[in-house]
């Protein structure tokens, strides 16, 4: 009897096992609770896994946001981002982006080098791409590779929520220019276009002068592709640079 009274004893005493995953311990006996210990610290971080996936979703334009169109003559400093809140029509705030991503459009010769050097930028640059993977700024067989690895640069830094990203390389048509638009607005940027609507015969002079020229036929058949971008396309505000004439 006695020895039946201790058996009873013993097992009401046993620890219960531990069926959470929450400890990482399945089966082991819990810790005892000490009601009197702070609660254990969470880590939070800032960034979630949903914005790592957010390229994939398109978001469409915003009809609350006014697109800006503007024409420059002289070198101007970009204002900081994001822009400023606007009021929406019900009263409420429009959620301000994250930042902008700058698109240069022009021909070769256009002056897009020149305009990126007189604001201290450095432009993500299909010419920078070719000399960095193969020595030769002039290499043209690998040219889906080098915009690939332009478009993985980029994701990068919206990844990084730089506010300020720009694309230098001539994106003549609206189907190059697409995958760009689709890529800042998934991430929740703004996108801006500047339009080099220089004319062919001052891009075929500037060749001229350059110690790296392209072939003036190829110009020649890039200025037939070149076309203006427009609000449709997904452009927030589109600045026209136009060659000051004397």
């Amino acid at each position: 009897m006695r020895n039946w009274v201790r058996e009873r004893m013993r097992r009401r005493k046993k620890k219960t096992e531990n069926l959470s995953e929450a400890t990482g311990k399945v089966g082991q006996p819990k810790p005892p609770v000490d009601e009197g210990q702070p609660a254990p610290i969470v880590p939070t971080y800032d960034s979630h896994p949903e914005e790592l996936q957010a390229a994939a979703v398109e978001v469409p334009p915003a009809p609350h946001r006014e697109a800006r169109m503007e024409t420059e003559l002289q070198p101007e400093l970009p204002s900081t981002p994001p822009p400023e809140q606007r009021p929406l029509q019900d009263g409420k705030s429009a959620r301000a982006p994250k930042g902008v991503v700058v698109l240069a459009i022009g021909l070769p010769g256009s002056g897009k080098t020149t305009w990126f050097k007189r604001r201290g930028v450095t432009p993500l640059s299909s010419d920078l791409l070719r000399s960095i993977l193969f020595d030769d700024i002039t290499e043209q067989r690998y040219q889906g590779l080098v915009f690939s690895t332009l478009r993985s640069l980029l994701r990068a830094r919206l990844i990084a929520r730089m506010p300020w990203n720009y694309v230098d390389a001539t994106n003549l048509a609206e189907h190059e220019r697409r995958q760009w638009i689709k890529m800042a607005k998934g991430f929740g940027y703004e996108v801006h276009a500047v339009f080099f609507d220089v004319p062919i015969e001052v891009c075929l002079d500037r060749n001229r002068r350059r110690e790296r020229q392209v072939k003036e036929e190829v110009i020649q058949k890039m200025a037939a592709k070149l076309k203006a971008p427009s609000f449709e396309e997904g452009f927030a505000k589109i600045t026209v640079v136009r060659v000051k004439r004397g």
